[in-house]
């Protein structure tokens, strides 16, 4: 009999439970990332804001460009059409959207019917890729979108405004969409611990409605507390406290940027930062890989500038970048439904 027999072997034990450790962390570090998210948007809504969007707006943004420009398909064939009408449909709406404060002027009934006609464009863009997308291999039966999209228009032209708004909560959560897309690609042992973070997004938000039920209004000392009380729906919700309506933005919108910046690059296995995207439309030939890397450089030289501006004066360069960042709301939509 060997007298190792009854011993126990340290290397395996030690590799067994620093394997336990790892993913035990793994399983709670997205729950603990959520909750700490909740709890900064709570302490200081106004100032987190303020600081979320200097450091993150521009570095969102590039990275979304980066990983959009990985997916694109090097020839569209039969997906002329579809891609067409999402960069199309992009550029239009989006072009409306920053036109839409000299065409109104001064006149707010204006202003509210070019917000309604804006946003029934809109949904008549979404309903139409989504039909285009159903006829797409996998081929779908989507046809419901139809009687909802034209009931949402209806809607909208009961409150334009308030429908205005919900699209802005409602944009950081198709950041969640991709991360569940990729996950389901790449990372299926993942899904399920990120998943029930998710599931902690609307605790914590009924949390907030809670803790600032009742509440007086955020102040608003200045032009930068002013936009950011009334970007989160100010104003259009009079029963509801501000301080609840900007710790419920700014909290969907640091789970966005952290899932756009750090997790989907992580996940996708996206290029690092100083190398350009090799994607399929990168390698279909030397010139289009050189107008990658000028699109990319390009990002990158505005990102840097948008930090300057926002030094120089917030308040101007935040109103200008909501303004265009439209642009990169819309441009998810067709991505979005590709990859379903």
């Amino acid at each position: 009999m060997s007298v190792t027999s009854g011993h126990h072997h340290p290397t395996l034990i030690d590799r067994s439970s620093l394997g336990a450790c790892r993913w035990m962390v793994a399983s709670l570090l997205p729950a603990l990332v959520v909750i700490g998210c909740g709890v900064l948007a709570v302490a200081a809504p106004i100032g987190v804001s303020i600081a979320a969007v200097f450091l993150f707006a521009g570095p969102h943004n590039w990275q979304e460009a980066r990983y959009f420009l990985s997916r694109m398909p090097a020839r569209w064939g039969r997906l002329s059409g579809y891609f067409s009408l999402g960069i199309g449909g992009t550029a239009m709406l989006g072009g409306m959207f920053a036109s839409m404060p000299w065409l109104a002027g001064e006149n707010q009934e204006r202003d509210v019917l070019l917000i309604a006609v804006w946003n029934s464009l809109l949904m008549a863009w979404i309903m139409t890729l989504v039909l285009m997308r159903s006829r797409q291999n996998p081929r779908r039966d989507w046809t419901w979108i139809i009687p909802l999209g034209f009931g949402l228009i209806a809607m909208n032209w009961m409150r334009p405004l308030a429908w205005s708004v919900g699209l802005v909560y409602l944009h950081p959560l198709m950041a969640l969409w991709f991360l569940d897309r990729e996950l389901q690609r790449r990372k299926s042992d993942w899904r399920r611990p990120l998943r029930g973070a998710l599931c902690l997004v609307p605790v914590c938000l009924i949390v907030m409605a809670a803790l600032w039920a009742g509440s007086t209004d955020l102040p608003c000392d200045d032009l930068v507390a002013w936009q950011i009380t009334h970007h989160a729906g100010a104003g259009l919700f009079p029963h509801v406290s501000t301080h609840f309506l900007v710790s419920a933005h700014i909290f969907l919108e640091l789970l966005h940027y952290l899932v756009w910046i750090l997790v989907i690059p992580a996940i996708s296995q996206q290029n690092a930062v100083w190398q350009m995207p090799t994607g399929p439309l990168a390698r279909r030939s030397p010139c289009w890989r050189r107008v990658i890397t000028a699109v990319v450089l390009a990002g990158a030289v505005m990102m840097v500038a948008l930090w300057g501006a926002f030094l120089t004066d917030y308040a101007a360069t935040r109103n200008v970048y909501f303004t265009v960042a439209i642009l990169h709301v819309l441009i998810e939509v067709p991505f979005l439904l590709r990859s379903l």
